[in-house]
């Protein structure tokens, strides 16, 4: 008689040794990818070692961009590879730190649950480390849960986690827990040969806090010889299966067909007694693959950010347009432009001109407004697709009102609090917050899109949702004037009346959206603004080519 009740979940760790960015995130995705194709229920969560509550106050320089759920978390980038690999939403439970489980420990103390008890690393961090790595695992849901623990192994911060596995795996018995363990194995050019000291360090190091990895997998840049695969399975006390080649990857949507040629999943579902008779179905991942190697048009399209020194620091942009590229069959070529570099507006021409599309990217602060400001002036001059993402739209705003509208002073308060014309500025809810870290407008919100509009021609409905972060909007005091003046509000919030959507009539293709569209957009499912922007720019490049470039004659002199 077939089992009733909630599904119990299986248990798998990643951890991480030798040097930081091995790619554990893309690890941990591929093999949910793999066992989701296989008909399996699986999520995955990250659990940082820094004391930051949320990544929301770090500048995207120190952790790259701030990745935002559905449900308002402001979390670790490592979930939108989840999101964009599984094409499912996740949510506050799947980023836990450092700081929210002290946190959580110390909030207790202070309410007196632990009266008359001296509060430790261990039992009570631990323990409440142990009850949020469960956490989803005890909804009933899942399959399997998949625990990516940042840092290295070895780093002071991330001893409790390692713990916390250690504790697990004894009491939650020897099939339901799984540990890999990523590592370097490098090859060293003088020697002309692989290394794998370092992969036996970080195992040692791993044993030291009492902890076996049952399968490692080991990042390089060169195939795995067979002698050297015995050689890390016997010094590191697994078996040569065990024993995973994660080689570098053109492009990090191959690796779960690599995984699958190391038969990771297999593995795993045999270390786990997990009986699963059914292949693995990639035929939609293969497809998007060759749609995505095999690109019929190359564009190129110009990010204009503050941050773009650090190209994670707009993960989920460059992710999407990968996505959208793909979908209309071209590759995307993405410049990199430092906002602060196009002050100057013959310089803004010059590194503009070329483009078939120009993206201004979301971002907080003064510095690089001007920037801004002028790069939207000259791609609505001269009639270049556009699409502004939160400050983007923002500044397209604020450009239009100076340079069309005859209000030159027009800016945000966040940047001038005492303009005489703030067509950007707080929401009023914000207006009495204090404390900065998980205060923004944060989350899904539901916007209408007017009917007669491009938005609603993209979307192909009436009605959608978009994650948010921000704390200004558009000031409604200014609404008549901009609609009047050509520059329409095409989607707005219903229950707040908040513009979500700009658009120019009077141009091709130009959108600015006060949500982050790039945080939806996932392989499965291409964010739709995304592929039309990609469309609109593929379609102002084959203009560009059928338009003949004017021929300069000399003049005649009698």
């Amino acid at each position: 008689m077939a089992a009733t009740g909630p599904k119990s979940a299986k248990y798998i760790f990643v951890t991480g040794g030798v040097t930081s960015s091995l790619g554990k995130g893309i690890i941990a995705s591929s093999l949910a990818k793999l066992l989701q194709s296989r008909g399996l229920t699986v999520t995955i969560q990250k659990f940082d070692p820094y004391i930051n509550i949320d990544p929301g106050t770090l500048n995207p320089y120190e952790h790259g961009e701030c990745y935002v759920t559905d449900d308002g978390a402001e979390t670790d980038l490592d979930l939108g590879h989840y999101e964009r690999f599984l094409n499912r939403p996740t949510s506050q439970a799947n980023n836990i730190t450092t700081g929210r489980i002290y946190n959580n420990v110390i909030t207790r103390e202070r309410r007196g649950d632990f009266l008359g008890k001296t509060v430790q690393v261990v039992p009570h961090i631990t323990d409440e480390i142990k009850r949020n790595i469960k956490l989803l695992g005890e909804t009933g849901e899942y399959d399997i849960v998949i625990t990516e623990i940042g840092g290295c192994v070895g780093d002071i911060e991330s001893l409790p986690f390692v713990e916390a596995v250690r504790q697990l795996k004894f009491e939650l018995g020897e099939k339901d827990t799984l540990v890999i363990h990523l590592t370097l194995v490098p090859y060293l050019q003088s020697a002309g040969e692989l290394k794998t000291k370092p992969t036996q360090h970080s195992v040692r190091m791993l044993l030291e806090n009492g902890v076996q990895p049952d399968i490692i997998a080991c990042r390089t840049e060169h195939p795995l010889p067979q002698d050297i695969r015995r050689k890390i399975a016997q010094f590191c006390n697994v078996q040569v299966s065990s024993v995973i080649e994660a080689i570098d990857a053109e492009t990090i949507y191959d690796v779960p067909l690599l995984m699958q040629k190391e038969r990771l999943d297999q593995r795993a579902l045999y270390m786990l007694d997990l009986y699963n008779d059914k292949d693995a179905d990639l035929d939609a991942w293969k497809a998007f693959l060759g749609r995505l190697k095999n690109p019929g048009d190359i564009i190129k399209i110009g990010l204009v950010g503050k941050y773009v020194e650090l190209h994670d620091a707009y993960k989920s942009i460059a992710e999407s347009f990968i996505h959208a590229g793909a979908s209309n069959e071209c590759k995307v070529q993405l410049e990199w432009i430092q906002s602060e570099t196009l002050v100057d507006e013959h310089h803004c021409a010059e590194t503009l001109r070329h483009l078939d599309g120009v993206l201004v990217a979301p971002g907080f602060g003064e510095r690089g407004i001007d920037g801004k400001i002028n790069a939207v002036r000259f791609v609505r001059e001269n009639n270049i697709p556009f699409l502004g993402i939160c400050l983007g739209m923002q500044m397209a705003v604020i450009e239009y009102a100076r340079n069309v509208m005859g209000i030159e002073d027009a800016h945000s308060t966040e940047m001038e609090p005492h303009t005489k014309h703030p067509v950007i500025s707080m929401m009023e809810e914000q207006k009495t917050i204090t404390d900065k870290g998980g205060t923004m407008r944060l989350g899904a919100y539901t916007c209408k899109l007017k009917r007669d509009s491009l938005a609603h021609q993209i979307y192909g409905k009436t009605q959608i949702s978009e994650r948010h972060r921000h704390r200004y909007e558009f000031n409604n005091d200014y609404l008549d004037r901009f609609e009047k003046a050509g520059l329409r509000p095409t989607g707005i919030n219903p229950d707040t009346g908040l513009v979500e959507i700009v658009e120019l009539n009077s141009h091709p293709w130009f959108v600015g959206v006060q949500f982050h569209p790039e945080l939806k957009s996932t392989v499965m499912n291409p964010h739709p603004l995304f592929v039309q922007f990609v469309k609109a720019a593929l379609t102002y490049n084959q203009q560009k080519r059928l338009t003949p470039a004017p021929v300069e004659t000399a003049e005649v002199v009698d």
